[in-house]
């Protein structure tokens, strides 16, 4: 079989995760590229990595190298997105994938022309158990849906010069943790909504801190949105049709869930995939669309969010400084 040679731009936190599970499909992690040297370095000794830059523009032009698994700030995706298309190579990208729609339509189409894959690490896309929930509410079994609740906080360090506060790095609630809440609702919403009600308290520095967001669509789908960055929340997922609804807890990378019946109060749990193996199955689907050279399903759904959080953006009147 051909072995796919992956690159690294951007060892961090989550490359390091990421790296972990690559190693546990033995996949091939042949490159690796930092501005620092020696982070680089460090990365490529932890896992094998035959190559070690520490300049992205040298790594992209190694023609050896068949996807890039992007993992800097989302302030600068479209940069390295773009520059790796360009350079031929597939692209897998952590969330936010871009900053704003017009960067994701821009990729998109240089992808199109250039029959390259595209696709976003939002880990519901690739998760079993969204699959066959998704399964279930297409069936009709839970009636026609009607609500959508998806909360998610996280309580940030208060701190001024923090990234995820910053206006010149695309900081706030919206752009982290909203785009799971987001891709959440979109997933099981049958249509992109048509009608956005949102309000929002900003952080000092003049970005997102939280905000309610409600949701409607054409076929009168509803969703409920409720973020914050400086209190904990439960990540907490609900999708309410007429005859029951699912209740997923710590949704991002979920493994389980409960549908409870409205008739009889009857719960039923369902169980599909693994916690665990979320970035497996990141992995593996990526691999399988270049092996097979099939275009990445996925990319549509993170177009729809993207385009949510434009316009969202636009009733609060937050554009950032680069913007």
């Amino acid at each position: 079989m051909y072995n796919i040679k992956w690159a690294v731009l951007g060892p961090g936190t989550i490359a390091l995760e990421f790296a972990q599970a690559m190693n546990e499909l033995n996949c091939s992690m042949y490159a690796v590229a930092s501005r620092s040297i020696e982070r680089a370095g460090n990365f490529a000794n932890k896992f094998g990595i035959e190559k070690v830059y520490d300049d992205y523009d040298k790594m992209l032009k190694n023609e050896d190298i068949d996807v890039v698994y992007i993992s800097t700030p989302h302030c600068n995706h479209y940069e390295y997105i773009m520059k790796s298309l360009e350079n031929g190579k597939h692209v897998f990208c952590e969330k936010a994938i871009t900053v704003n729609g017009s960067q994701l339509r821009e990729i998109v189409t240089l992808a199109n022309e250039k029959n390259l894959i595209v696709a976003e690490a939002m880990t519901i896309y690739y998760m079993p158990l969204y699959k066959k929930l998704k399964n279930i509410v297409e069936s009709g079994s839970l009636g026609k849906i009607k609500m959508i609740q998806v909360s998610f906080g996280s309580c940030k360090e208060y701190d001024v010069n923090n990234r995820f506060f910053s206006q010149d790095l695309a900081g706030g609630a919206l752009l982290d943790i909203g785009t799971y809440a987001l891709s959440f609702t979109r997933y099981f919403m049958s249509t992109q909504p048509n009608e956005i009600l949102t309000t929002v308290k900003n952080f000092e520095t003049g970005v997102d801190e939280q905000s309610g967001i409600i949701l409607k669509n054409s076929n009168d789908e509803m969703a409920v949105i409720s973020l914050t960055m400086r209190a904990k929340m439960p990540k907490k997922g609900v999708v309410a049709g007429e005859l029951g609804f699912i209740t997923v807890e710590n949704f991002p990378r979920a493994s389980k869930a409960t549908i409870t019946y409205t008739d009889d109060g009857r719960v039923e749990n369902i169980e599909c995939g693994y916690t665990e193996k979320a970035l497996k199955y990141e992995i593996e689907y990526i691999n399988n669309c270049i092996l097979n050279k099939i275009k990445a399903d996925t990319i549509e759904l993170s177009i729809d969010v993207m385009n949510l959080m434009d316009e969202i953006r636009k009733q609060w009147g937050l554009r950032y400084t680069f913007e």
